[in-house]
């Protein structure tokens, strides 16, 4: 089954930032090969905890402890109510085809919604937005309690659903009152795996020796982290420096990167350049310095044998076995 990439922007709040998050993403969608018509997955704190699909038709805990705080029947509950919302997604996806215009060919529905909850202040706040073919389509106000259209067509739902008082009512009490309990739930079930921090592993990276060099941290936990370069040791501002997306792995932690353009520095000045990592809970920061030694290269030298660093030759054999995780990270250079 391909990988579906999900059109909602999630903003990554800073170190100090302490939220919690219960996400759902529905995605309805026609014509696209090899995936189901109808998928829908939950998240807390962005770890999985749930998935269904219209092929599968069941709701499937991926975490025990996610079944243990919400038990078997809220699960059946689950399931009943995403195969309901696979019909009518199905049917609000035939009515968007056609206030488009549209014929046949890949277009995609969307709705993400959840609730968050600050675990020091105690503050809890909701959302609920649509997508159609990847762009935003109508999204809930909950302060104002009406409907916000973000595009013509969507008028008319934002009218429809803004006279719908019952159903309003109703999103008021889920979005501030069910979500964020069965929240807390779901945080306190898991929160030896939720609260925990993992250290992640940081490795500079070049491409070829006048690259910009990629300071790259993986297998960190939680996401809120922040990752910079600085020089002699003072944090400001410096010139040459993208900073990457952070992005998920596989097993629930998250990578992040950051560059820096070595065409600006003399080679005399790279020791006074750190890459630096804060993540939150930990006070100290991981700092790796700036160094032709310890970057990591696949650049093809003249002779044509490939380079496994920047460092001159003698110093790494390279043919010697390297890591799983070395190996990983030489294909984000390749």
């Amino acid at each position: 089954m391909n990988t579906f990439i999900f059109v909602f922007l999630l903003s990554t709040p800073g170190v100090t930032a302490v939220l919690h998050t219960l996400r759902y993403f529905h995605t309805s969608s026609s014509d696209v090969p090899n995936f189901p018509e109808f998928v829908a997955v939950g998240y807390v704190d962005d770890v999985q905890m749930g998935h269904y699909d219209s092929n599968t038709k069941r709701v499937v805990p991926k975490k025990d402890w996610v079944k243990d705080a919400v038990g078997e029947e809220y699960v059946e509950r689950l399931t009943a109510r995403a195969m309901n919302n696979q019909l009518q997604f199905k049917a609000h996806l035939e009515i968007l085809r056609q206030r488009f215009n549209q014929s046949g060919g890949v277009h995609t529905f969307q709705n993400m919604y959840g609730c968050e909850w600050d675990d020091e202040t105690g503050e809890v706040n909701g959302y609920n937005q649509y997508a159609y073919d990847g762009e935003d389509f109508i999204s809930l106000n909950l302060k104002e309690k009406i409907w916000i259209a973000a595009k013509q067509q969507a008028f008319i739902t934002k009218l429809e659903w803004d006279n719908d008082k019952v159903k309003m009512s109703y999103h008021k009490y889920y979005f501030t009152q069910e979500c964020p309990e069965n929240l807390k739930k779901i945080v306190n079930a898991g929160r030896s795996f939720l609260m925990r921090t993992d250290l992640p592993s940081i490795q500079l990276l070049q491409r070829t020796p006048s690259s910009p060099v990629t300071c790259h941290a993986t297998g960190f936990y939680p996401r809120y982290a922040e990752m910079f370069w600085r020089k002699d040791q003072e944090e400001k501002v410096l010139e040459g420096v993208d900073h990457g997306e952070m992005l998920p792995n596989h097993d629930g932690s998250f990578q992040m990167s950051v560059d820096l353009n070595i065409s600006l520095i003399r080679a005399e000045d790279w020791s006074r350049y750190d890459c630096v990592f804060q993540i939150k809970g930990v006070e100290e920061d991981l700092t790796v310095t700036l160094d032709k030694s310890v970057i990591l290269s696949n650049w093809r030298k003249s002779d044509g044998a490939s380079d496994t660093s920047s460092s001159s030759p003698g110093e790494s054999d390279p043919n010697k076995e390297t890591s799983e995780e070395q190996r990983e990270m030489r294909t984000l250079i390749s």
